[in-house]
């Protein structure tokens, strides 16, 4: 899977875990010079808290765009390390 924005490739993995329709990344497959440290912050009742990451790419800024457990609970704990995409990151094999 690939996850690009802008003609980027921001990710590429051949070990995404697919959680509720989003593929998660491992952090290692994950070109993490594009992505900025968010403030925000939302909580799953069955994964826990989320993290994110807005993207930046020429100067563009596509704001939330990945999202991240840094301590999922029990129940999700295959998805720490991971990273997901959306808005307007494609997502594809």
């Amino acid at each position: 899977m690939k996850a690009t924005w802008k003609d980027v490739v921001l990710a590429e993995s051949t070990e995404t875990i697919l959680v509720e329709g989003n593929h998660y990344f491992p952090v290692n497959d994950v070109n993490k010079e594009f992505l900025i440290n968010s403030e925000t912050h939302t909580i799953c009742p069955w994964k826990g808290i989320a993290s994110y990451y807005s993207i930046k790419i020429e100067g563009e800024i596509l704001k939330d765009a990945a999202w991240y457990y840094p301590k999922p609970n029990l129940k999700a704990k295959n998805i720490a390390n991971h990273i997901a995409f959306w808005k307007d990151v494609s997502v594809h094999p």
